[in-house]
């Protein structure tokens, strides 16, 4: 199971593709953490439940146990509910061979979008057992494995895709777009639906995917107990509701709700402690736990500072932090702070690809496989969402060539150069426009509706590209909207170059 970075090109559309290709990503651990494992595994005089212990230090592993243990190739009917359990049902042995498997880095090399989102799943884990665990004492382990891995399904997401986690978090929690349109746009998919399908793919604790089931089938019985919980100022007439509506006392008492109760605050926290979600979830969890909601705030708030006592990182955002803040004070999203630059990996890619567009006799077979490799090299060097375009015989329009990070509709896209007077002006001559918000009003109104739409944002790139004097293809990239990282922005320029350089040689190719 190799650790995969997925190029935006190719994001899968359906369930079976992502679950596919999720359930192929193996999730790093902790060199720290694997070490001890793995001399724990080694020692006699360690038991299961020791061995168990050091593994919850890593969820990634956790997780990895459990889907060994409960994978449907075993031909067992029942679920391993606890990691004890599962270690057992594999053996010692193959639980070493599973940790052999599984990579291990210094945090540093672990991506922070990964590595921050395990954190929420730790931080929701502690909310659970300090608000449940101790009512539900009979059920504590239950608890404690079921609201750890509930996010689980989107752990090797944000391995192998975490642009779109926060582009997704960006647009519906920052700007309040439909999570229903976005999730469409972005995984082809709904995220719940998708979440569910992997969990019952993996056999994951049962408590984890009735939560999913919840959510996606039992939305009006969860509208009904969050609008009884909004009475809080009056606990007898809650009392009286729920009292009137016995079915519905029964859904909210399922003690597997707490699992979801301890997610969907540790997830509503990482926006705000008061934001009008972590009080929705703060009042519910007040209503199951039949507490004042002073009381369930004040415990959240300690098992926060719990929490990051134990998990916080310096790199990584744990809502205990903003506890000691004004209370109406929020985190500023650095949405103006440019995109990180390639890594090396990537940088050594992008030369390798100019390189060969550089190549003389030209390797290319045809002006679709040059293109090809001109759209690999934008995206080796930084840009998360490429078009290229070719002028048609009669310049006229402008046909998509290549897309990479688009909407699959994007390929049909045609532009028409008598429409827009900025179009016009960078097929007169090869040119480059660097959209900023400084001159996004200028161009904005100029540029074509449907590639405005196409490349959301106010930073993005637009250069014309010429053959023998003549403009014959029209770049667009950006990345992801966001700032520009000034790196990326060079090599775009010298891919350019390239790809000119390119189209040149391609052009006196033998026949």
């Amino acid at each position: 199971m190799p650790t995969v970075h997925a190029a935006h090109h190719l994001v899968p559309k359906t369930l079976d593709a992502w679950v596919k290709l999720l359930d192929g990503i193996a999730l790093p651990v902790p060199a720290v953490n694997h070490g001890h494992v793995r001399a724990a595994l080694n020692d006699s005089r360690r038991s299961l439940r020791e061995i168990a212990e050091m593994m919850q230090e890593s969820p990634a592993l956790v997780l990895s146990v459990m889907r060994e243990a409960n994978h449907h190739t075993h031909g067992l009917t029942e679920q391993a509910e606890s990691l004890e359990i599962a270690i057992n049902r594999l053996g010692l042995a193959r639980t070493e061979v599973l940790l052999g498997r599984l990579p291990a880095k210094p945090p540093e090399e672990i991506p922070a979008a990964y590595r921050q989102l395990i954190l929420v799943s730790q931080h929701a884990t502690q909310q659970a057992n300090g608000l449940f665990a101790s009512r539900l004492a009979r059920l504590w382990q239950d608890i404690h494995m079921g609201s750890l891995l509930f996010l689980s399904p989107l752990w090797p997401m944000a391995l192998a895709y975490p642009k779109l986690l926060e582009e997704l978090e960006l647009r519906v929690i920052h700007k309040g777009h439909s999570s229903a349109a976005v999730e469409k746009e972005l995984f082809g998919v709904n995220l719940l639906e998708l979440c569910l399908a992997l969990a019952e793919f993996w056999r994951l604790p049962i408590w984890v995917t009735r939560g999913y089931k919840l959510l996606i089938n039992e939305r009006r019985d969860l509208a009904k107990a969050l609008r009884i919980a909004r009475e809080d100022n009056s606990p007898l007439q809650q009392q009286q509701l729920m009292d009137d509506d016995p079915n519905l006392r029964r859904w909210l008492n399922q003690p597997a709700n707490t699992v979801l109760l301890g997610n969907g605050l540790a997830l509503a926290a990482q926006q705000a402690w008061n934001s009008p979600h972590c009080l929705r979830w703060e009042r519910l969890t007040s209503l199951y736990l039949q507490q004042p909601i002073s009381e369930v705030q004040q415990q959240a708030h300690q098992n926060a500072a719990s929490s990051a006592r134990v998990y916080a990182e310096k790199d990584l955002w744990h809502p205990a932090e903003s506890l000691i803040w004004p209370w109406d004070a929020r985190r500023v999203r650095r949405d103006n702070e440019p995109a990180p630059p390639p890594s090396a990996d990537a940088l050594q890619m992008w030369r390798k690809q100019c390189a060969e567009l550089l190549q003389d006799p030209s390797p290319f077979i045809n002006a679709m496989h040059l293109t090809t490799s001109a759209r690999d090299a934008f995206i080796s060097c930084g840009m998360e969402r490429v078009m290229l375009l070719m002028l048609d015989k009669t310049s006229t329009v402008l046909r998509v060539n290549q897309t990479a990070g688009l909407p699959k509709d994007a390929a049909a896209l045609q532009l028409f150069i008598k429409e827009s007077t900025v179009l016009q002006r960078l097929l007169t001559q090869p040119t480059q426009l660097r959209m900023t918000p400084a001159n996004s009003a200028q161009f904005a109104a100029l540029l074509p509706p449907p590639l405005k739409t196409l490349f959301s944002g106010q930073h993005w790139l637009i250069r014309s590209l010429s053959n023998n004097g003549k403009v014959m293809l029209l770049v667009v990239a950006d990345q992801g909207g966001g700032a520009l990282s000034e790196i990326s922005v060079q090599a775009f320029g010298k891919t350019a170059q390239c790809i000119e350089r390119a189209l040149g040689i391609f052009s006196h190719r033998k026949a």
